[in-house]
């Protein structure tokens, strides 16, 4: 009997961090899928009243009750407004996403890439070209880059995690954007460090690049409990690519896999993989953490990845601690908001015949693997 009541305890607890006991008609799909996650880019300006009735039309309706917001340079920071995107969302722009979000019982967490992806393609995001010091490798210029793989080795470059002002200037962000999207959790991107403990960098040459990959991520969750918030991660760059197969930027080629042993147990992971229903959140919930698996754009796969999140969940000879770190499922979007939202509600831009070609047939296969996902979710709670 303790041991059951103890179950169902942290069960409660679980559900109520993710603010299901505020959704009305979900008890059923609350205890099969604690975890009913988008991740998708923040809106523009332009884009805010649309982005604000998907909320409230398609995600509420169908039981979601997580939103992770790519933010970076899209908010209107004071702390430093040297970093804005121009025409940025402004504090009264994101209390509209806060308020519906509220209404529907959806966790907020915004997201700011940390240590990676501080460039894409030939572009330099803010934090390295405004300042540039902060960069990990400042001899490869993102001006080089034409096509992946490339001679250079560039794919997107990183901070540096030992540099001495990077952290005033990235928690300063942190702490603004968690206040005004008044957030529990805080998504640092981590995913795809292709440049850590680089031999070129003074601070970090001869070091360990597991430990300083976990050093960081160490660093931002200490830091985030201070308020009692929490970190969310990709899980990428905690999975041995090589051992697993599973590739050069679903899994590491760097060591950092290592750091799995070395960071705190708190730490919630997002664990995507696109090409195949993976099974590598066993791994991390073994490991001790909360885990959601997370697909893109190949509906079948996310049903798939679906049904064994829901299976695991079910499987009454797993230890009730472990089946308690099967969380749920995160849908994640990497075009555009504005753009996705404009092909979600016109399928004929992507509804094509079998004998389109390649492009024509995958376009919108985010926007057809979300709506099945909406689906799937809303059979659950029947």
């Amino acid at each position: 009997m303790k041991r059951l009541f103890l179950s169902s305890f942290c069960l409660c607890l679980l559900q109520i961090s993710f603010g299901q006991a505020v959704s009305k008609g979900t008890k059923k799909i609350d205890s099969i899928l604690p975890v009913r996650g988008l991740a998708i880019e923040a809106p523009s300006v332009q884009g805010l009243d649309k982005f604000i009735g998907f909320i409230e039309n398609d995600l509420a309706p169908a039981h979601f009750n997580l939103l992770i917001l790519r933010v970076d340079w899209n908010y209107a920071y004071e702390s430093h407004p040297e970093l804005r995107n121009s025409n940025p969302l402004s504090k009264a722009n994101v209390k509209r996403i806060v308020e519906v979000c509220k209404k529907h019982g959806i966790k907020l967490a915004p997201q700011i890439n940390l240590l990676g992806h501080q460039s894409w393609a030939t572009t330099t995001h803010n934090l390295l070209r405004v300042y540039p010091e902060f960069d990990e490798t400042p001899h490869i210029k993102t001006a080089d880059y034409t096509a992946w793989p490339n001679r250079w080795g560039l794919y997107c470059k990183s901070y540096c995690p030992l540099h001495p002002e990077v952290h005033k200037v990235v928690f300063a962000l942190v702490d603004e954007i968690m206040d005004v999207f008044e957030a529990e959790y805080f998504h640092a991107g981590m995913d795809e460090v292709f440049y850590i403990g680089e031999d070129s960098c003074r601070r970090c040459q001869g070091k360990d690049k597991a430990e300083l990959f976990a050093g960081e991520v160490t660093k931002i969750r200490n830091h985030l409990a201070l308020k009692n918030r929490k970190l969310m991660i990709w899980g990428d760059r905690l999975i041995d690519g090589r051992t697993t197969g599973v590739g050069l930027w679903e899994g590491s080629y760097n060591s950092t896999h290592r750091a799995i042993d070395m960071i705190p147990k708190d730490v919630f992971i997002c664990d995507w993989h696109y090409e195949r229903a993976d099974l590598t959140c066993v791994y991390f919930a073994l490991k001790g953490f909360d885990v959601a698996t997370c697909p893109y754009q190949n509906a079948e796969l996310a049903a798939q990845q679906l049904k064994d999140m829901v299976d695991f969940r079910q499987r009454t000879r797993t230890p009730r601690t472990t089946i308690n770190r099967y969380q749920g499922i995160i849908q994640t979007i990497w075009s555009g908001a504005d753009g996705f939202l404009r092909t979600y509600y016109d399928p004929e831009t992507y509804n094509t015949t079998a004998n389109a070609d390649r492009s024509q047939r995958n376009r919108g296969g985010d926007a057809k693997s979300l709506k099945r996902m909406i689906e799937e979710f809303k059979k659950l709670n029947m």
